[in-house]
């Protein structure tokens, strides 16, 4: 029962470097020794947790499933009203890319470009959903007469997919200056805009 536990923490902390990596050094920079470096483990015992960086990266895009979709499917199913949840998802969405730096730069590079097909599924996957959990959101906001009812969910929809993206771009640039609070009130302003009457 133990080395249960052991593993997941260490696998836990495995991931959690490759993002730490990837936001202040690069892609390039993953290395089993500058993960072993970061963990504080021999380049062998990294393999003992996960047999390829393939591994690794799959680990994390379930993670990002359970962790990420799970929280903002929570957030589509409470009943309040779509105001509340538009912004609470906004915020909880923001506030993993800001924890879990790094990890756009790593789905989009490793899932789309390594012609990995489940990479891809999985990366579709959670982009597909969390496009799915807003258009809700704004159909719920609509049903409920607070916002325009001739407003596209599905064009704010995209509209409201690069927000993340953008987010990610300032955390890059800026590291730890982003504000979140700002950031996310910012942005729910916008996307008010778009869907007030």
């Amino acid at each position: 029962m133990m080395s249960r536990e052991t593993t997941d923490i260490r696998q836990g902390q495995i991931k959690k470097a490759v993002l730490d990596i990837i936001a202040d050094e690069g892609l390039h920079n993953i290395t089993t020794r500058n993960l072993a470096k970061c963990i504080g483990l021999t380049e062998g015992a990294i393999f003992r947790h996960f047999a390829t960086k393939r591994d690794i990266i799959v680990g994390i895009m379930d993670d990002v499933t359970v962790d990420l979709i799970g929280s903002l499917r929570n957030i589509v199913l409470k009943p309040e009203k779509a105001e509340k949840k538009l912004y609470s998802y906004l915020c909880k969405n923001m506030q993993y890319l800001k924890e879990n730096r790094g990890i756009t730069i790593l789905l989009f590079s490793e899932a789309a470009h390594l012609g990995d097909q489940e990479l891809k599924q999985k990366l579709s996957q959670i982009l597909t959903e969390q496009k799915q959990f807003i258009i809700k959101i704004i159909k719920d906001g609509i049903a409920e007469g607070t916002w325009n009812k001739n407003v596209h969910a599905e064009d704010v929809a995209a509209v409201y997919m690069g927000i993340p993206i953008t987010f990610n771009i300032e955390l890059v640039l800026n590291k730890s200056e982003v504000n979140l609070d700002t950031f996310c009130k910012r942005m729910y302003s916008v996307i008010l805009k778009i869907l007030n009457k």
